[in-house]
Order: structure tokens, then C-alpha cells, then sequence
């Protein structure tokens, strides 16, 4: 099997893959452009989309080239995919702005100094934007039928579930295989990668191509990762977790990556850093604890440095010390309205995530602190003394979660 490939499988990025005997074949003969495409919905991307960016360091590791697809025309419509309703509208500027955030978070991960493998950035507003209608359905759209469309799980499941589809969002397949068509003919783009839930749209590009000039191209997808708790990787309580320092802070994002469960870390090792794996076969029984802050350390140089990944850990070591006032920690503004309430509501505006009843055994086992002071008493309520010394008060819930409170 070809190395690239083998790394892809045993990294746990593997799902499906069209024609793989003759792709493996290929990727040994030659180097190969490879896309992905990430809709610029928001302001940045957050840790959901951080399995395809891997795949493309890989890619760039055994010396293929990545194009970085930002779809400043399919964003105007919205991919259906796994949605249960019509995605928002974004106004052209935001569009432009996601765009240009967006595009910082690929230079930081796939930063080279080999020109031939620096990532090509495409917008495919610059061909989607100049498509005659009555020339697209001629050319490309006489290749799809209304059969085989309806049979796409991204619009199976919403007419299952009787939830509206809009006929813009049901070209969204269309527009993602012309895409691949259109790179395929411009940047000799010969394989998509993209999650499973991508796969039908793949094969539509693959299919298109093939039709429209014979040229065999590939598809490749990777696995929806879930947490072992069966979250959805990158929510949390306190919302997305943000490959963006003004969005999430590095110390957040080092936290976020120290608190995975135990069941996810081996496996979160293979696929979101680059230690070696034989070297993850042989610390594989090291401490738990260990391998979950090496995770964290690797995941945040990855990201935002050497120096901030030091700097987190530090900043963690010395958070978990009861005699630390809390200086450095993520703070919350908190209205004063609800600082006149009891301990008990103050925890559950900050976590939503948890019950009054779980707050309330917490504080009987002695798990919330105030200022690094047990806080033994349901009623409590917070002393605007507490702020004094500080201008803040640091307020622990359990053992990893720690504010620093402000008002």
C-alpha cells in the first residue's frame, strides 16, 4: 500500500475511497494535487474541522500539494449536509471577512518553505459567480438525474424527516461537483478529500469528470468524529472551540484538549498530532494524565506556538495549586443582578451544561471553592468584600474548572 495512504488508515483518518488499488498506484508513481473545501460560514473554523486540515499536513508530509478550497460561492448557498433547516444568508462582506480569517488558520498549519508544496488558495465564487444558467444546466447539468439526487443522504434524511429544502440548497451537490470539475481542468486537481457525509457529492465530482473528459479522479473521505461521551468533537459547554486566538484563547484551547476523556486519548493522538506512531505504541501505557497534557502541549504548538503551549501548561499547573489568586485565568463578566443570587444559580448561568442538583453535591463534597475557600453552603451568597483585594474573585467548580470572576 502506498505510504501515504497506509499513514492515512493507520491515523484513523480513513473512511472510504474510490477506486483505492489504483489510487494507492498512482500516489506511488507521482505527486498529486489534492482539495478540500471548508464553507466560510463563520469568522473562523473551530476544532470540527481540524480532522480535514490534518489531512492535508499529511498530504503535504509525503509530498503532495493541497489546494485550499474557501467557498465564497457555495456559502451563499448552504450545503444541506447533516442541516436540519435552511442555513442563514450571509451578507457578501461576511462572506469576504469569514474568508480572509479563515485563510490565516491554513497558513499556520500548513506553513512551508518547499514552493511546491505550499497550499493553493481557491475561491469558487470566481467561477460560481460567472456561470450562465442556461449554459450550466446544458453542460453539467444534463449529467445528474432527480433519481439519483433524492437517494444523497443530505436530502433523503430532510424529506424523511418532512423538513423543507430549498431548490437552492438542492444544487448544492451540483455546484460541489463542478468545483471538483473546475480544479480538476485549472490546478490538475486529481482527488477530494472530505468527511463521509461528503461522500455522494465526491462521487458526483468524480462521476462528472469522468463524463465531461474522461480523466480519472479520485475521492476519499474521512470518519464523523464523535467523542467517546457522544458529543459532537468541538462543542462544549462554554460553545465552539475556535482555531482563532481572538475567539478562544490559547489556554482554553490547551484545557480543551487536557480534558478529554480517557477513552478519546490515544486515539486523538494519532489524529490530531504528529508524534510518531511508533513512538504512540510505546508510551501508550504511560499515565493517562501524562499522555492527555502531552496531547494538549502538542495540539496547541500545533496551533499557536511552542511558547503559548508552555505557557498553558504553566498557567494550568499553577491554577490546580489551591494558593493560586487566579491572575491569568479565562474570566467571566458576570452582571451584578446575578451575583446577588446564591452560589447555586451564579454556577448554573456560567454552565448550562450542569444541574442545580449536580452543583448542589458538589458543594456538599466540598468541590466548589471561592477564592481557593471551600464554599460549604448552598444559600451562599457571594460578598462584594470578595472582590476587593483583587478586583476579581477566582471561583473553582470541581477540579479542572476554574473562572476568574468579575463583575
Amino acid at each position: 500500500m502506498n505510504k501515504f495512504l497506509k499513514e492515512f488508515k493507520d491515523r484513523g483518518y480513513f473512511y472510504q475511497c474510490t477506486n483505492e488499488t489504483e489510487l494507492s498506484n498512482l500516489l506511488d508513481k507521482k505527486n498529486i494535487n489534492t482539495y478540500i473545501g471548508f464553507d466560510s460560514t463563520a469568522s473562523s473554523l473551530h476544532v470540527g474541522s481540524l480532522l480535514q486540515i490534518m489531512c492535508l499536513r499529511l498530504l503535504q508530509k509525503h509530498g503532495h500539494r493541497p489546494i485550499v478550497l474557501l467557498g465564497g460561492g457555495t456559502t451563499r448557498i448552504g450545503d444541506p449536509s447533516g442541516k436540519e433547516e435552511t442555513r442563514k444568508i450571509l451578507s457578501e462582506k461576511q462572506i469576504e471577512n469569514n474568508i480572509n480569517n479563515i485563510q490565516k488558520v491554513f497558513k499556520i498549519f500548513l506553513k512551508t518553505n518547499d514552493p511546491k508544496l505550499k497550499p493553493i488558495f481557491v475561491n469558487n465564487y470566481n467561477w460560481l459567480g460567472k456561470l450562465n444558467y442556461i449554459k450550466f444546466l446544458r453542460d453539467i447539468g444534463k449529467h445528474f438525474t432527480i433519481n439519483k439526487m433524492l437517494t444523497f443522504d443530505s436530502v433523503k434524511l430532510r424529506l424523511e424527516r418532512e423538513q423543507s429544502l430549498s431548490y437552492m440548497e438542492f444544487n448544492y451537490m451540483i455546484l460541489q461537483a463542478y468545483d471538483f470539475f473546475e480544479l480538476n481542468k485549472t490546478k490538475n486537481c486529481l482527488m477530494q478529500i472530505g468527511g463521509s457525509d461528503q461522500w455522494g457529492n465526491i462521487v458526483n465530482g468524480v462521476e462528472l469528470i469522468k463524463r465531461q473528459s474522461g480523466k480519472q479522479v479520485f475521492g476519499l473521505t474521512t470518519p464523523l468524529i464523535t467523542l467517546a461521551s457522544g458529543a459532537k468533537m468541538g462543542k462544549t459547554e462554554k460553545g465552539a472551540i475556535w482555531l482563532d486566538k481572538k475567539l478562544l484563547s490559547p489556554y482554553d484551547y490547551w484545557q480543551f484538549w487536557r480534558n478529554t476523556d480517557d477513552r478519546d486519548v490515544l486515539k486523538f493522538l494519532k489524529m490530531f498530532t504528529e508524534i510518531s506512531l511508533s513512538e504512540i505504541e510505546k508510551i501508550k501505557d504511560n499515565n493517562i494524565n501524562e499522555l492527555k497534557v502531552l496531547l494538549a502541549n502538542k495540539a496547541t504548538e500545533m496551533l499557536h506556538g511552542r511558547k503559548e503551549s508552555e505557557d498553558s501548561e504553566k498557567l494550568a499547573k499553577s491554577t490546580f495549586n489551591d494558593n493560586s489568586s487566579g491572575e491569568n485565568l479565562p474570566s467571566i463578566k458576570i452582571k451584578k443582578d446575578i451575583l446577588k443570587k446564591n452560589i447555586v444559580e451564579i454556577i448554573s448561568h456560567i454552565n448550562k451544561n450542569i444541574s442545580k442538583s449536580e452543583i448542589r453535591r458538589l458543594i456538599n463534597s466540598n468541590g466548589v471553592k471561592i477564592n481557593n475557600m471551600k464554599v460549604d453552603n448552598d444559600k451562599f451568597i457571594i460578598n462584594q468584600k470578595l472582590f476587593e483585594e483583587n478586583g476579581f474573585i477566582k471561583l473553582s467548580i470541581g477540579k479542572k474548572k476554574h473562572f476568574k470572576i468579575t463583575n
